[in-house]
């Protein structure tokens, strides 16, 4: 497959959207009784999906038909500028910020589907087909979520969100005729690798300005160690996947990569977050269990789909490998269930079962 490199406006896109994701984060810091209640973790997952689903509908169009030609850097600025109107709209308080985070949103997804409108002029056969099916399914996609104009209360928000399920599903359900045009797996691997490890970076950051030992703290010096050891070793299993053990040769329409990751960045994020709250013992200690452990377990799941899929034949995992991760973070979960142990112990378990992951699965 030729190679496609990923250009410097793409990676300044990037940035813009981490800044959106981290707002999204900011979401689960939100603590009422020792909870984050559920309309606060459902408030998180309805901000964070548009968030990645415009971010990667454009990064789809990149990698299939993207030239870094004027014109399509033209149309990628525009976006941003979409971007900053969608980030400074992102509030909890979803009402009094509607029509502008729509207008943010409705406009990257519109500019991505003129660019597959445009191209398709260009394109035959096959690539003509695709640019002309996907423009077309976005561009439905984006007619309803606009219609949520016409609602007040909540039903705005079911006709929004039911466009962009739209959005996402049309792509799934003609999965046959995007893999006539193949993805390109080894840009769109390094496009989703780069946007991770732009979140593993805003982690650290994020954990850093909330962690400020005082002199001779040394409980809040070895959490701070301990989370770091922890991020460490989820880089080191994540990038040793992704730089050694899959085949980029693989030609595919690049769902289980698109979808896979949108759990990846979400749990990234909730990984992020309950770190920062079990520092400030702002939760009750069973919830700040289940949220961590569940965050872990989602990451878990997540990148062992993605990878497994696109791994070389003979690094695949077998199931006593599965056994194995499970039983380890199950065993580390009851045992602080019946047991009330320090958070800075919780975190050393998920670091010290990240390590075992990283190390069955990059060597």
């Amino acid at each position: 497959m030729e190679e496609k490199k990923v250009t410097w406006l793409e990676l300044f896109y990037d940035l813009l959207f981490v800044a959106a994701v981290a707002t999204a984060t900011h979401v689960l810091l939100h603590v009422e009784q020792g909870y984050i209640h559920g309309e606060y973790l459902l408030k998180f997952v309805l901000i964070f999906i548009p968030i990645w689903w415009a971010w990667t509908g454009q990064t789809m169009f990149i990698n299939r038909f993207g030239q870094d030609f004027l014109h399509q850097r033209i149309f990628m600025i525009l976006q941003m500028l979409f971007v900053l109107i969608m980030i400074s709209s992102l509030s909890v308080d979803f009402d009094q910020y509607y029509v502008s985070f729509l207008i943010g949103y409705i406009g990257l997804r519109a500019l991505t589907s003129i660019q597959y409108l445009i191209v398709q002029t260009f394109e035959q056969s096959e690539r003509k087909k695709v640019a002309v099916f996907l423009g077309t399914c976005f561009g439905i996609g984006i007619f309803i979520s606009l219609l949520s104009l016409l609602f007040d209360s909540w039903i705005r928000y079911a006709v929004l969100y039911t466009g962009i399920a739209v959005d996402m599903i049309l792509p799934i359900l003609g999965h046959k005729r995007l893999a006539k045009l193949p993805t390109n797996t080894a840009h769109l691997l390094e496009r989703f690798a780069l946007l991770t490890l732009i979140l593993f970076g805003e982690s650290v950051v994020s954990i850093l300005a909330v962690i400020q030992p005082q002199k001779g703290d040394w409980n809040t010096i070895l959490f701070s160690v301990i989370s770091f050891v922890l991020i460490i070793a989820m880089w080191w299993q994540y990038f040793e996947n992704v730089e050694k053990k899959v085949n980029k040769s693989i030609q595919r329409a690049g769902q289980t990569i698109i979808y896979g990751h949108l759990l990846i960045l979400m749990s990234l994020s909730m990984i992020a977050a309950s770190i920062k709250l079990m520092f400030l013992h702002e939760v009750q200690y069973t919830f700040s269990l289940y949220f961590v452990f569940g965050s872990v377990l989602l990451y878990f799941m997540a990148t062992t789909l993605v990878f497994h899929q696109y791994r070389f034949e003979e690094h695949r995992l077998k199931v006593y490998h599965l056994g194995l991760f499970l039983g380890i973070l199950a065993v580390f979960f009851i045992i602080n269930l019946l047991l009330v142990v320090p958070s800075t112990l919780i975190i050393g378990e998920l670091a010290i079962f990240f390590i075992i992951y990283a190390r069955f699965t990059t060597t």
